[in-house]
């Protein structure tokens, strides 16, 4: 493919009507070497468009993420092409525009992962040297490529080797950095009034604070600290700063004085909160200045977060206890609530307007827990902030206010309704205390208030009127039921819970999504012991018409994109179905033809993550409750529906396909395996489907399944040959050793030593060779546990003796070397209860059973007893199986990254062995029978091999006495 023809594919590549047809041939031409720089010369030249050249920034960012480096950090590019890169990448990113920027920038941040510092140590010389002490554009591409290394450090935790990076940096970059800070400074002064020389220096200072902000992080910079009464005037110089050339006429975008000044509140936050010491002496002239902003600041949502960062700052502020003083009297807390909380809290024209015209998004911004920065959220968090410090003041201030709200309002409802919003949103600022929790609401509440008594007379009759209640005051009295709801009892749940399900039926969208909010979270909802606050027996005779009137909600508008995007709706269908348990059998054919519907709708266009995450849940749970009884009859149904995903390759739905074949299979494990089955085998023993390792734990169990299942066809079919060299890859990665370890123990567990026998050795030699030259603690303890699992399995012919003959077929004599120098001393290390109970089983049966032992390996048998003691001296427990789901927060969750487990049909831990429940009885039985059976062989041999050791002598007695 020529120049030309790889642009006009790159460009396709952005069109949905061409997508599939383009990306099948750019993964052609990407196996050939040099791709990468056939990427960056498009971005780099002009002939080829802005289109062209933005999708070959995204193909090159993307291609970097997935073949920079494999998990070893090992290069998976040509040396020669990653030197290039490096040579060519930080020059090019600083000449392009800055969308293409942007997407460059997160390729540096993929490669400096990598390779910064250590491997690409003359980056920053080579940054440095670029800078220039007037020319903003060069200097703005500079401080891109640097935001884009120095950013990482954000989120990371301290340790020796990050803050030696750090220090590298530091080294060669701080002297630079505060200068150019100082010219870019004199620079603004000089052109104050030539906007066009001037923005692009505003656009310099901005991305200094995003790095002033990066490099401080961690730690304060000796360098700031030296500097820090000249860079603290400088930033409150331009937290005051105007000027008519930078106002923009946007009501609802930031211009360049709203993003100076929020980045100059996000370094004032960290420095507060972190650096006390040295910045405190400076804070004062931040407050006045943070107040008169926050009191001269217009509504317009331009603002938004300028406002919230600078509310930030001031709850951040009143931490300290010397700035918290001065809110502390009756006059200055009321000013404070008056001049800068309420307006901040109450609504806006333009949050009527959103609640209107993008209901999805007023709710996003609006719930709990949301990561936006809005006025209302940070003025709540100013507020508590407050109530912490001086609770009485602030609650009587505060009631103050909330009452002569309510007045208002009731002097006449229709037109003042917005004052019972504003009344009941403050009410609930200072009624909760803490953190807001997302399994349980608030947990602790102010004691000078009753939030009860509140609901009863001022928000109750919201929920119970069918007219004349603006739509918003019903989704406050349904929010407030939500956040307070693990402070209501069962028996008022009782009553209010059929209040909230009837909004469900709601005509707005913002009260009906609220309402299943609100379902959904009080049907998780437990009590002290556990236990369901709202009863599963009174949910089932609702939940025909609960399931139905939901889907219908959700298909409410058949647009792929709009179908999926309120995830709130889908998590309650989820929850419903968990909740009613086998109690859906009933209702399997319309619950199974609204799944099967929404599949095939949002199949073409995977939009909302959370969404489909949320449905995959809901269908794992139904396939848990409804398959077992039902098996033929949903595995007919969802097979065309799940193989479409799988043939047109809809990456981001394959890995929870998997997972729910898993679960089909697995809810039938007597049955056949299905002709349905025996056709997905070889396609998915294929590589292009292992190539992701997003797929690799949802394949193995997959797999795992088939061969429970089938284990006699996949042998029929020659296809063991194949899941032995799927093994052979995962066990080669350190990141996937764990899956090829659970892939192996499925093969032992399912085909007979007959067919095993041919194979093992291999299996044996792979393995050994890996402990040999590249053993991690990971793969010994899983090694150490393999074998056990396979020494445990006498009754299916496999056992110790099987497995020396086996070991000692790829070297004479390795076994004993193995047993000693790893098995024996890493048995002693497993900490998972079920590890160590196969453990027991395990030396116990090499004790009784094993004719190596008893007539080879003398030593060996005394060491394994003794080994066997010290296990039994910690007797492992496993706790009873737990058939609960556990929920998961989506907010932790990085959705196409890597591997998404559905907790509704995650696999329980399996114990091979249920009847062992006390392991010091059932060793000591088990060695009493041995040695009764065997003409008291098993006392003859303890007190030969373990003369030298009295003390294991005498326990192992105790043992056998029991």
């Amino acid at each position: 493919m020529d120049m030309q023809s790889l642009a006009s594919a790159l460009e396709a590549s952005l069109d949905p009507a061409q997508n599939k047809q383009a990306e099948t041939a750019l993964l052609q031409e990407q196996r050939k070497r040099g791709f990468s720089l056939q990427l960056l010369q498009i971005v780099a030249s002009d002939a080829y468009g802005p289109t062209a050249r933005l999708a070959s920034a995204l193909y090159f960012k993307n291609f970097i993420r997935r073949s920079w480096t494999d998990e070893e950090g090992n290069y998976k590019l040509p040396s020669e092409e990653v030197v290039s890169i490096k040579r060519e990448l930080i020059g090019l990113m600083i000449n392009v525009p800055s969308n293409i920027q942007y997407q460059l920038g997160d390729a540096v941040g993929v490669i400096a992962d990598s390779d910064f510092w250590r491997r690409w140590d003359t980056l920053v010389d080579d940054l440095v040297s670029r800078l220039t002490p007037d020319n903003a554009r060069i200097n703005n591409g500079v401080l891109q490529v640097a935001h884009s290394i120095f950013k990482r450090w954000r989120p990371l935790y301290r340790s020796d080797e990050l803050y030696t990076e750090i220090n590298h940096v530091l080294s060669k970059f701080g002297e630079p950095f505060v200068q150019l800070l100082g010219n870019t400074d004199q620079l603004i002064e000089q052109n104050r009034n030539n906007k066009s020389v001037l923005s692009p220096y505003i656009s310099t200072l901005n991305l200094m604070l995003k790095l002033l902000y990066d490099l401080s992080v961690q730690d304060l910079p000796p360098i700031f600290e030296d500097n820090m009464s000249s860079m603290t005037s400088l930033l409150h110089k331009y937290l005051i700063y105007d000027n008519p050339l930078l106002h923009t006429d946007a009501d609802s975008e930031a211009g360049p004085l709203e993003l100076v000044k929020s980045g100059i509140f996000e370094v004032l936050i960290i420095y507060s909160q972190k650096y006390e010491d040295a910045f405190g002496p400076f804070v004062e002239q931040f407050v006045g200045s943070s107040w008169n902003l926050l009191t001269t600041t217009g509504l317009d949502t331009k603002n938004d977060m300028l406002v919230s960062k600078a509310l930030q700052f001031l709850t951040s502020v009143t931490r300290m206890p010397q700035h918290a003083q001065a809110f502390n009297n009756d006059d200055t807390m009321s000013q404070v609530i008056e001049r800068v909380v309420l307006p901040n809290l109450s609504l806006r024209d333009s949050d009527l307007e959103l609640f209107e015209d993008e209901p999805i998004e007023f709710i996003r911004r609006d719930l709990e827990g949301s990561d936006s920065d809005t006025r209302r959220r940070a003025a709540t968090d100013f507020l508590q902030q407050l109530l912490s410090q001086s609770q009485k003041l602030v609650t009587a201030v505060v009631l103050r206010y909330v009452n002569q709200y309510l007045s208002e309002f009731s002097r006449n409802p229709p037109a003042n309704w917005k004052s019972k919003d504003t009344a009941v949103y403050l009410y609930s600022a200072i009624a909760a205390k803490g953190a807001i929790t997302a399994s349980q609401g608030v947990k602790s509440v102010n004691e000078l208030v009753n939030i009860l008594d509140f609901f009863q007379v001022n928000v109750a009759g919201d929920l119970v009127s069918d007219s004349d209640v603006e739509p918003i005051l019903k989704v406050d009295a349904i929010k407030y039921l939500y956040v307070f709801r693990s402070q209501i009892t069962r028996e008022q749940w009782h009553d209010a819970f059929p209040l909230v399900v009837k909004h469900l039926g709601s005509s707005d969208y913002v009260v009906y999504s609220y309402a299943a909010i609100a379902v959904e979270r009080v049907l998780a909802l437990t009590d002290a012991v556990k236990q369901p606050v709202i009863s599963p027996a009174d949910v089932k005779p609702l939940s025909a018409q609960l399931l139905q009137h939901l889907f219908q909600l959700i298909e409410r508008n058949p647009d792929s994109a709009k179908l999926q995007e309120n995830e709130f709706l889908m998590r309650c269908v989820m929850r419903v179905l968990i909740v009613l348990r086998d109690g859906v059998i009933p209702i399997t054919d319309n619950v199974l033809s609204h799944f099967i519907k929404i599949t095939t709708i949002i199949s073409p266009n995977p939009a909302n993550p959370r969404f489909y995450y949320y449905h995959f849940e809901a269908l794992g749970a139904f396939i848990r409750f409804a398959a077992p009884s039902q098996p033929q009859k949903i595995e007919n149904s969802l097979y065309p529906v799940f193989v479409n995903v799988l043939q047109n390759e809809i990456q981001e739905f394959i890995p929870y396909v998997f997972q729910l074949f898993a679960a089909l299979l697995e809810a039938n494990p007597s049955g056949n395996l299905t002709s349905y089955y025996t056709q997905i085998t070889q396609p998915i023993l294929s590589p292009e489907f292992w190539s992701s390792r997003g797929n690799i734990p949802a394949l193995v169990r997959l797999l795992s399944s088939l061969m429970a299942r089938g284990a006699s066809h996949i042998a029929e079919s020659r296809q063991l040959e194949a899941i032995l060299g799927i093994f052979q890859s995962l066990i080669t990665a350190k990141a996937n050793e764990i899956h090829g370890f659970e892939l192996l123990e499925s093969i032992v567990a399912n085909f007979p030593p007959s067919i095993l026998d041919t194979y093992f050795a291999t299996i044996l030699q792979l393995l050994f060779t890996r402990l040999q030259n590249s053993k991690t603690e990971t793969f010994s303890s899983r090694f150490v546990r393999f074998y056990h699992f396979v020494s445990a399995r006498i009754e299916s012919g496999l056992g110790a003796d099987w497995f020396i003959k086996h070991a000692n077929q790829v070297q004479d004599g390795v076994y004993v070397q193995l047993y000693l120098g790893i098995i024996l001393p890493d048995t002693q290390k497993l900490a998972r209860p079920l590890d160590r109970k196969i453990a027991v089983i395990s030396l116990t049966k090499t004790l009784t059973e094993s004719s190596a032992f008893a007539e080879k390996y003398k030593k060996g048998w005394g060491f394994t007893c003794e080994a066997l003691l010290k296990l039994l001296e910690n007797p492992p427990v496993i706790a009873s199986t737990d058939d609960s789901i556990v929920d998961q927060d989506v907010d932790d969750m990085s959705f196409g990254v890597g591997f998404t487990q559905l907790q509704t049909i995650k696999r329980p831990t399996r114990d091979l062995w249920p009847d062992v429940t006390d392991v010091k009885s059932w060793v000591g039985r088990t060695l009493r029978d041995a040695n009764a059976l065997q003409g008291g062989k098993v006392k003859s041999f303890a007190e030969e091999r373990l003369a030298q050791s009295p003390g294991a002598l005498h326990v192992l007695a105790m043992y056998m006495s029991k």
